[in-house]
């Protein structure tokens, strides 16, 4: 007897788990077509660990690529868990800068800098909205110092630009849409001055040059000088920004 009905297979998870003693470690599973290997790699902005595999790969033996790899996934996402909150007492870094954050009582929710050592990031008001107005103070420190560079390079260029605004992005740190409106990441403000000016920089161009050719970079450089060793920094240590908050 032929059957008219087909038999639907279960979806494919999105992670396998794996397990150290008592402890269960989820990793994100991937099929590419370009894969010709099992990989393993961290994703920092994302705070995960994922496996890569060829598309037509055996989920089972990923699973095995897994266990075999069981104590260097636990090691990895150890170290990702170690995330900075905003809470009193935290060290934050400001313009690159480690700030201690304190609470004020007084006030009604202020942040101010104070002199210290290390210099301190004194938020004022109900400690619940801690780490709210102390987001919210960093997203307005880094859209006033990136509006700052984006006219400062725009002039230099003779160009116009649209709105600029911040957003929390963990896969880019600025873009440029076709009609000339800007958006960084607020977590630029976290990072030395002269990477937040080197961003600026690099959407700037692309007001002139919608591309990554050698004239983009030229004009690139020509604004921000220190574009190599900002783009150094960025690949060093730019992941880690997403640690904070």
């Amino acid at each position: 007897m032929i059957s008219l009905f087909r038999r639907t297979l279960p979806p494919e998870p999105a992670h396998i788990e794996v397990r150290i003693g008592t402890t269960t470690y989820p990793v994100a599973v991937r099929r590419l077509a370009s894969a010709r290997r099992y990989t393993l790699r961290v994703r920092t902005a994302q705070r995960d660990i994922v496996l890569s595999m060829p598309a037509r790969g055996s989920l089972a033996t990923a699973r095995a690529f897994a266990d075999k790899h069981a104590g260097w996934i636990a090691l990895k996402l150890a170290k990702l868990a170690q995330d900075v909150t905003f809470v009193r007492g935290a060290l934050v870094p400001f313009r690159d800068v480690p700030h201690r954050i304190e609470h004020r009582a007084e006030g009604r929710g202020t942040v101010k800098e104070e002199a210290g050592s290390p210099p301190v990031l004194a938020v004022h008001g109900d400690i619940k909205h801690l780490p709210r107005r102390l987001t919210d103070w960093l997203k307005k420190q880094a859209l006033k110092e990136l509006q700052a560079a984006v006219t400062r390079h725009t002039q230099a260029l003779g160009v116009k630009h649209g709105p600029v605004s911040v957003k929390d992005t963990a896969s880019r740190w600025g873009s440029c849409s076709s009609k000339g409106a800007l958006a960084f990441s607020w977590r630029l403000i976290l990072a030395p001055p002269f990477v937040l000016d080197y961003l600026a920089a690099h959407e700037v161009s692309h007001l002139k040059e919608m591309n990554h050719s050698p004239r983009f970079w030229r004009l690139c450089r020509q604004l921000c000088p220190r574009t190599e060793e900002a783009k150094a920094w960025l690949k060093a240590h730019g992941a880690g920004l997403h640690r904070y908050g």
